[in-house]
């Protein structure tokens, strides 16, 4: 591994990854109020769709019979989906995000669900959740996830996995992961089964969850008991602390074979990037630079502000002066101003445009510097402007 980390490539059916590389999330089969040709012009290599959303609505036989999730929606390069259990055990419990744990004499876990309904009640064999549209029904197992997400047709896919949080029990989190890794050989046998099956559809590649929040003895047996699995990578998930997220991505990038790729699900921060990469993690995802473009908070090697702000009501400069997207090439922090004020759908559009290009960039920018031998470099430079002091507040 070079210092700072390590390049490499994915190969998949719909093209390469080179990575480290940020992916996107394209939620709903879209990345939210961007077409899927600025998406490659922000220098986008794949995007991440999700496996709850889109088999709740408009359903995985539709994406299947339109030959896949990159057809559908018109995305010529590599695509994931996720599992669907982070959104199964989140949005599947309702507005009180409460996930029902029976375990006895296990307080922590008894007081997350005290006084609260249950909407996801997870078993042995898999999870039984109420949609978050209207209520109904649904059961996810881990060969129910498979079989939505091969219909689905991503390049890359996430076994089925159980989400549990910081605030439960050692005794959970050890029942649990166990459960995840018998779910993964469940997942294995199913994605094999369909494969064959499949035959006339291009290959999807299954990662493999890592679960074991804080507890280094738990996320290193999670490495070892999945990287001995024949998946063609991992993801690493869970509940991760932002002041533990090297140790642990460390922990199980040194248990995890060298020669498969490991996606960090749910980051974008820049300190956490680097502090990733440096860890070992090759692939990223996360809604934030999105959402937040959406809410007006837009990104700057300077740090991130808010685009509102009075001052910039006659400023006719660019979001970032140094950036080369679209947005800051063609338009001003007044003209946006105007239209998040407005309330005109462009402004999300635009900013979203900007965000996005800000977080794959520095991820490309970081891969650049392992191989020029200057990640440390760049780490000081980048992360000293973006996190400086502010003499006054955007």
């Amino acid at each position: 591994m070079a210092t700072g980390g390590r390049t490499g490539t994915i190969r998949t059916p719909h093209g390469e990854i080179q990575t480290p590389a940020f992916i996107p999330v394209g939620t709903k089969a879209t990345v939210k109020a961007v077409k899927p040709d600025d998406v490659a012009a922000l220098g986008a290599q794949a995007v991440l769709a999700n496996a709850y959303h889109l088999y709740l609505q408009p359903g995985a036989d539709l994406l299947d019979e339109a030959g896949g999730l990159g057809k559908f929606m018109n995305w010529p390069g590599p695509t994931f989906t996720d599992s669907g259990g982070f959104q199964v055990m989140s949005l599947g419990v309702g507005f009180k995000k409460v996930i029902s744990m029976d375990i006895p004499d296990s307080p922590d876990d008894s007081a997350m669900a005290a006084d609260k309904e249950r909407r996801a009640m997870v078993d042995d064999d898999g999870v039984t959740f109420k949609s978050h549209i209207d209520g109904t029904l649904h059961r996810f197992t881990p060969e129910v996830s498979m079989q939505v997400q091969h219909q689905l047709g991503a390049d890359i896919m996430f076994a089925f996995d159980e989400l549990t949080t910081l605030m439960n029990t050692r005794g959970y989190q050890e029942m649990s992961l166990e459960r995840t890794r018998l779910w993964a050989e469940r997942c294995l046998a199913e994605h094999e089964r369909l494969t064959e099956a499949r035959s006339h559809r291009p290959y999807q590649a299954l990662f493999g969850v890592l679960q074991g929040a804080q507890y280094e003895d738990l996320r290193r047996k999670a490495a070892r008991d999945l990287g001995a699995m024949d998946f063609d990578g991992f993801g690493i998930g869970g509940a991760l602390e932002k002041e533990n997220l090297g140790t642990i991505v460390g922990w199980v990038c040194e248990e995890l074979p060298e020669d498969k790729p490991r996606h960090l699900l749910g980051i974008s921060e820049p300190d956490d990037l680097f502090t990733a990469i440096k860890a070992g993690a090759d692939t990223f995802d996360c809604v934030s630079p999105s959402r937040v473009a959406r809410n007006a908070a837009v990104y700057t090697r300077d740090g991130r502000y808010n685009i509102t702000g009075a001052k910039y009501r006659r400023d006719f400069g660019p979001i970032d002066p140094e950036c080369t997207c679209y947005t800051c090439q063609n338009y001003s922090r007044a003209y946006l101003r105007h239209l998040f004020k407005a309330k005109e759908m462009l402004f999300s559009t635009l900013c979203t445009i900007h965000n996005e290009h800000f977080i794959v960039t520095l991820v490309d920018d970081i891969r650049a510097s392992i191989e020029d031998g200057r990640f440390d470099e760049l780490e000081a430079e980048v992360l000293g402007r973006y996190y400086a002091p502010k003499a006054t507040t955007q």
